[in-house]
């Protein structure tokens, strides 16, 4: 799935699009996403020696895993995080990295996707998570 067509699914746009593609296979989401040199959430962390700030690689996740929920979202209906648990982060991601995501939904009850997720550069873990979201009403 290319960016247009996530579009069709997640409501982020511009800067906060953190997908370049993503897809299914069998109970998985896999997406990837180019950290670029001029990336706005590098600026400053740390100067001299920008590093992708652990939150926008929970949030990468995030947007990752809702491909699987595109069949609960309809125009009225949005994705929100909810929930993150027992994060760990492995190894730095940079500038220039491709950002590759492994995720999946392990639990479902009412509104509310319980999901783990990974994510990697050139094979290397760089960080693990478990996280939840709530499909609800937009306001």
């Amino acid at each position: 799935m290319t960016q247009e067509e996530i579009k069709s699914i997640l409501p982020h746009r511009g800067n906060m699009l953190l997908l370049d593609e993503v897809y299914k296979e069998d109970e998985y989401a896999h997406g990837k996403f180019l950290i670029r040199d001029d990336a706005w959430f590098l600026d400053g962390h740390f100067p001299g020696n920008p590093i992708v700030p652990g939150v926008i690689q929970c949030e990468i996740l995030a947007q990752s895993i809702c491909i699987l929920l595109s069949d609960q979202m309809t125009e009225d209906k949005i994705a929100v995080y909810t929930g993150l648990n027992n994060v760990r982060f492995k190894s730095q991601v940079k500038p220039g990295d491709v950002f590759e995501t492994k995720c999946r939904v392990t639990k479902h009850k009412g509104p509310f996707y319980f999901a783990e997720g990974e994510g990697y550069v050139d094979g290397r873990l760089c960080v693990k998570a478990e996280f939840s979201i709530a499909i609800t009403e937009k306001q």
